[in-house]
């Protein structure tokens, strides 16, 4: 199967409904709500990409089958996921990073929910979390990348602004491979994700 192929799977909503476990109805219901992505055929059937379907389940905590997410386009050559919900904050970094890794695809995210869309679809090697996040905050959005194949496993780069006692200890039970407060110096940020991308390629 080519990867140009994998990257145009669809479902019916028939086929949504039996993946999840649910009536046809309800997964109708899903995508008529606006909760899960899909666009109408000419002949008014929905169908679903399996990225979406993949972000989708995840959010939800509904168990991924292996061969749903194994369709899932990857972008597994060093992609770089910056999640922050200040704009000002995220277009910085974009833009730095952007220079600083040119070879390197770049995600952006403003919320958790964003973010574990992003991770399911593209896979990205590092993730730059900040840990206040509208939604799902950085601590849960951890918990499940840290509980879940479904993310590939990325190496996390916690950026905050708390200043919570025992706040590093917290993020050390998180897996995180480095820790920053804000304001980040970003040539020391840099650096952290060279050294993230140089563990995570081994």
């Amino acid at each position: 199967m080519s990867k140009e192929f994998e990257k145009t799977v669809v479902y019916s909503a028939l086929e949504v409904a039996n993946i999840c476990g649910v009536a046809n109805q309800t997964a109708i219901n899903w995508i008529r709500n606006g909760y899960l992505k899909a666009y109408s055929t000419p002949g008014g059937q929905y169908r679903v990409y399996a990225d979406d379907l993949v972000g989708f389940m995840t959010e939800r905590n509904m168990r991924v089958p292996e061969n749903l997410a194994s369709m899932c386009s990857q972008n597994n050559d060093k992609g770089l996921l910056i999640v922050e919900d200040d704009l000002g904050l995220n277009t910085v970094l974009y833009q730095y990073l952007t220079k600083e890794f040119p070879e390197c695809q770049l995600y952006q995210a403003f919320d958790g929910f964003e973010a574990g869309s992003v991770m399911t679809g593209k896979k990205p090697s590092v993730v730059v979390l900040d840990l206040n996040l509208p939604g799902v905050d950085g601590f849960e959005l951890c918990k499940k990348i840290n509980s879940s194949d479904a993310f590939g496993n990325p190496a996390i780069i916690v950026i905050t602004a708390l200043q919570d006692c025992g706040i590093e200890d917290k993020i050390s039970e998180m897996n995180a491979v480095a820790f920053f407060r804000k304001p980040v110096v970003l040539e020391e940020l840099s650096q952290a994700i060279r050294t993230a991308f140089s563990k995570v390629a081994k």
